[in-house]
């Protein structure tokens, strides 16, 4: 029987491999942008996000576990899903647009939707809105950076 956590596994590990679709120009073209001085951590942040989408999937899995297949939970499981969705469109979508200013708005929803899905899920489990900090944390550091390299790039609005 297939377990739970590993379709929400398997669903995560899908979603991220959207992130991949970006090209040699893309990459070219992000890796030439000015950022902040203090954008000292810029190696670390596969890592981290790693972290986070463990952590999210791991919420995810607490929420469904508490009330497999309600109607509620299955809204919980789409607002999960449309997270990890806006989460991992931020560096395709910006670099195929070429546009910070897209990527910073990308950066924004993805925050109030962690947001609201935090909320939503306190009342099902305080762990899985716990396990929901870390996004609700580093998601605006990343926002805030793109925002930055917005004012250091104006060109690439």
């Amino acid at each position: 029987m297939i377990k739970s956590w590993m379709v929400i596994g398997a669903v995560a590990f899908v979603v991220a491999l959207g992130a991949n679709f970006i090209t040699p120009s893309d990459r070219k073209w992000f890796q030439r942008l000015q950022r902040p001085r203090w954008l000292t951590f810029e190696a670390a942040i596969p890592i981290i996000w790693t972290v986070i989408f463990i952590c999210g999937a791991w919420s995810a899995y607490i929420v469904w576990e508490r009330n497999p297949g309600t109607n509620n939970t299955w809204l919980l499981m789409g607002i999960y899903l449309l997270l990890e969705i806006v989460t991992i469109a931020y560096t395709p979508v910006m670099f195929r647009l070429r546009s910070l200013k897209v990527g910073t708005i990308l950066g924004g929803t993805g925050f109030i939707i962690g947001l609201l899905l935090a909320l939503a899920v306190l009342t099902t489990s305080n762990w899985a809105a716990l396990l929901l900090v870390p996004y609700l944390l580093w998601s605006p550091i990343g926002t805030y950076t793109t925002w930055q390299m917005l004012h250091l790039n104006p060109q690439e609005a």
